[in-house]
C-alpha cells in the first residue's frame, strides 16, 4: 500500500507543487515549468495508448473478415502462424466463466493509468502505460462489443507461437508495457521522474 501511494502520490506530496515553478538551467536561465513538461508526457502517453489501439482495432478487424472460419496461415512454417479464435477467458483461455471479472479488471486498469497520469513528467513511463492503455482497451472493446454480450465478449486472438498460448496485439502491447514498469522500478525511476534508492 505505501508503495502504491509513493507511485501515484497524494494531493499533499511535495511533489504536486512541481507544477507551475521554474528552475534554473545550467545556463542561468529559467527552465520549462513543470507542467508543460507533464502535458507533454501525458501527450505521449495517450499517443502510444491511440497507436497500440489502432493497431489492435483494425487487426482484429482484418483477421474477423479475412481469416476466421477459414484454415490458419503458416506464417513461418508451424513456429508461427495465424489462426483466429475467440477467447472469452484469460491468457491460455484461463478462466472463461470469469469474463465479467476479467472486463471489470481491465476497466480498472484504465482508471488507474489515468488518474498516474496527472503527476506524469518521465517518457519511459509514459511509453510503459500507454502500451498498457492501448492493450487494455484493444481487450475491452472486444469484451463490451463482441458477442455473446455487453461485458461478456470473447476476445480476438490470432498469433499462435508452437506451443504457446494464441494471443493477440493488445496482449503483446500489456505484456511489452508490463515489463518495462518492472525495469523501470528496478532502476528505482518514478512516474514523477524522480529517482528513488530503497
Amino acid at each position: 500500500m505505501a508503495e502504491a501511494e509513493r507511485i501515484i502520490g497524494t494531493p499533499d506530496t511535495p511533489d504536486a507543487d512541481r507544477d507551475g515553478q521554474e528552475t534554473a538551467g545550467t545556463d542561468g536561465t529559467a527552465a520549462e515549468t513543470g507542467r508543460p513538461r507533464g502535458k507533454r508526457r501525458v501527450a505521449v502517453l495517450f499517443a502510444v495508448a491511440a497507436f497500440a489501439y489502432a493497431l489492435d482495432l483494425i487487426s482484429k478487424m482484418i483477421v474477423v473478415a479475412k481469416l476466421e472460419h477459414h484454415e490458419p496461415i503458416e506464417i513461418i512454417g508451424d513456429w508461427l502462424r495465424f489462426e483466429a479464435i475467440r477467447n472469452a477467458g484469460a491468457a491460455f483461455g484461463f478462466g472463461e466463466a470469469f469474463t465479467v471479472i476479467f472486463t471489470v479488471i481491465a476497466a480498472s486498469v484504465i482508471v488507474v493509468i489515468i488518474r498516474l497520469a496527472r503527476k506524469l513528467y518521465s517518457l519511459p513511463w509514459a511509453i510503459a502505460l500507454g502500451m498498457l492503455l492501448g492493450g487494455a482497451l484493444g481487450n475491452l472493446t472486444d469484451r463490451i462489443f463482441r458477442s455473446p454480450g455487453v461485458f461478456q465478449g470473447a476476445v480476438v486472438d490470432f498469433i499462435a507461437p508452437k506451443h504457446f498460448a494464441v494471443f493477440n496485439l493488445a496482449d503483446s502491447a500489456i505484456v511489452c508495457g508490463g515489463i518495462l514498469i518492472v525495469l523501470l522500478s528496478f532502476r528505482g525511476l518514478d512516474p514523477d521522474g524522480t529517482v528513488h534508492k530503497d
